[in-house]
């Protein structure tokens, strides 16, 4: 068996395919339809209280891969906030300026487009 993340219209399921083997089948027989499990939507991530003014947005679309910072935490502009996994490459997305972390939106393992807000700043 193989868990999967899809996302279809911005709608996040997890999925578990089953690899089937027809051991003992005859080779023109095809293997018989399964029913599959419905698809559940993963719960949005939780959103921090206090979400600031500044936003830290993803600069291209791709997975939410590692979290640097934390809310509350200083930060100076240019400091790692979240990385990003796009085409097999870890990209940072960094603080804009100087402040404070007020809400991490994102959580690991999230598909992200481009533009979207993964952190607030005050």
């Amino acid at each position: 068996m193989k868990n999967y993340t899809i996302t279809v219209n911005g709608n996040v399921y997890d999925v578990v395919v089953e690899e089937g083997t027809n051991a003992g089948a005859a080779a023109s027989a095809p293997a018989a339809p399964r029913a599959a499990a419905p698809a559940v939507p993963k719960a949005a991530a939780p959103k921090a209280s206090g979400a600031g003014s500044v936003k830290v947005e993803a600069g291209a679309a791709g997975k939410v891969f590692k979290i640097e910072a934390k809310v509350g935490q200083a930060v100076k502009a240019g400091d790692p906030v979240v990385i990003i996994e796009a085409m097999k490459m870890e990209i940072p997305v960094v603080a804009p300026q100087d402040g404070t972390v007020a809400s991490i939106d994102v959580a690991v393992g999230d598909s992200i487009e481009a533009g979207a807000v993964l952190a607030t700043m005050n």
